[in-house]
């Protein structure tokens, strides 16, 4: 059960603290990141040479490692921070996009969940069987399967990493590997709009930025992140314009929005 009282708590203590999210994402979705970043009231920063990760990721609140384009010297800079966000204790969220699509990619997620120990992962459902069985393969960067499919193979991998993990879908799970929350917000056109799990994954940073409690803020988050996706769909006349109107309603979202939508 979600505790609606301890969501606004966090949105509030976002929009007053404004933690620095440090992402080392893709070239498809820093602009929608960035720009969600800003409209839950955080402040984003996308650095990823390794010259600079280092000393970034030190004074950030939490760290996005998202391997949409991946590329070597990337890896090297995901590893680079993960690194040292584990020895600052700053929340690592890690977003292995389209993983089992490739060996290559396969490889880095296991190197990242290895060395940089994410405190939060958050995928598709076909993202999270693949982590915990290296045989899967997924078809690009969506996923062939539901996310209740994924469900046990999250409670697997969360307990294999002492991590929390996020399976995003029509219902989004969010597990520690014993206790299981259900997002039931959401609507079918977020899927029509490039980058949507990727902006989900930074709103997931923000949140664990504020909340030491990864469950309780990966919760929130994807209970904000659905209700806003609900709202501005109600609105909107097709994938472009819900892309205006999801940012909009992330700005404007309160206390009020959130109790009148929230599906428990």
């Amino acid at each position: 059960m979600i505790n609606i009282e301890h969501l606004i708590r966090d949105l509030n203590l976002i929009r007053k603290q404004s933690p620095l999210i440090h992402n080392i994402t893709n070239y498809v979705v820093m602009n929608n990141t960035a720009n969600a970043l800003l409209a839950i009231g955080a402040s984003p920063v996308m650095a990823h040479s390794v010259d600079e990760v280092e000393e970034m990721v030190s004074i950030a609140s939490s760290l996005v490692i998202n391997i949409g384009t991946l590329d070597a010297a990337w890896v090297e800079a995901m590893l680079i921070a993960g690194k040292k966000a584990l020895q600052k204790s700053t929340p690592v969220v890690f977003d292995p996009v389209g993983a089992g699509a490739t060996i290559y990619r396969s490889k880095v997620c296991k190197l990242i969940i290895e060395e940089c120990k994410p405190s939060i992962i958050r995928g598709n459902a076909s993202e999270i069987i693949a982590l915990l069985n290296t045989e899967a393969q997924t078809k690009g960067v969506d996923s062939t399967n539901t996310s209740d499919a994924a469900l046990n193979s999250a409670k697997a991998l969360a307990s294999l990493t002492n991590s929390v993990v996020v399976i995003s879908g029509e219902s989004d799970y969010i597990t520690n590997g014993t206790v299981v929350e259900t997002v039931k917000n959401g609507h079918p056109m977020m899927e029509k709009v490039t980058g949507m799990g990727c902006t989900a994954t930074s709103i997931v940073a923000a949140f664990a930025a504020v909340n030491n409690n990864q469950l309780e803020a990966a919760t929130h988050a994807m209970s904000v992140m659905s209700i806003a996706g609900e709202i501005a769909a109600a609105i909107s006349k097709g994938n472009g314009s819900l892309q205006v109107n999801f940012l909009d309603t992330l700005f404007n979202i309160d206390e009020d929005m959130i109790r009148k939508n929230i599906r428990q």
